[in-house]
Formats: structure tokens, C-alpha cells, sequence
């Protein structure tokens, strides 16, 4: 899918959102909805959407880091576990004990 920009003479352009396919040697195209009354910002969130970019912008602006948690060495110690076979001895099945310590 794509916006495409249609001219007419008589009064401003028509925005269309198109889809495009490829039908026996051809290209075929067909218009799924008519933009023109959306605002620019609208349009241009829905342009970088379909060109697979992130529509809110920069991401790292947008969300402030109030408080990060380690986890490195959780990770740690959840592979040594199991690489080890530790959590057969623990439990083979799910029970009380066992979940809080592993997935």
C-alpha cells in the first residue's frame, strides 16, 4: 500500500490510499480509501507507518527512564541452572516451590 497524490484540473489534488499487485504481466491497482480531507500530520504518520518507520518520532524522547532494574544476573544464574540440569532436581514438575525460581 501507498499514498499517491492524483491531480485535477479543476479544484486540489485527490490523496488516495492505493494497493498495487502485479496480474498476469500487468500492474493492477485499485484505491482502498480517499485522504484527501486528512490533516498533512495525519498523513504524514501514515506514510512513515507504511514505509516501515516508527510514526511517533524519536523514541528515546518520547518515555523518560525513571528507574531500571538489573537483570544480568538473573539471566546468569537462570542459564547456569539449567545448563547444569539443576532444575530436574528442584522439581520436574510445576509446583509452589519450583515457579518462583524458574520459567
Amino acid at each position: 500500500m501507498y499514498i499517491e497524490k492524483a491531480p485535477d484540473r479543476s479544484s486540489r489534488p485527490a490523496i488516495l490510499l492505493r494497493e498495487r499487485w502485479r496480474e498476469y504481466g500487468t500492474v493492477e491497482k485499485r484505491t482502498i480509501a480517499d485522504l484527501t480531507d486528512w490533516p498533512q500530520a495525519k498523513l504524514d504518520a501514515l506514510a512513515a507507518v507504511l514505509a516501515g518507520k516508527a510514526a511517533v518520532g524519536n523514541l528515546e524522547a518520547a518515555f523518560d527512564i525513571v528507574r531500571s532494574l538489573l537483570h544480568g544476573h538473573v539471566a546468569a544464574v537462570l542459564g547456569t541452572v539449567t545448563g547444569l540440569g539443576l532444575d530436574g532436581i528442584l522439581s520436574r514438575a510445576r509446583c509452589r516451590e519450583r515457579d518462583p525460581l524458574l520459567p
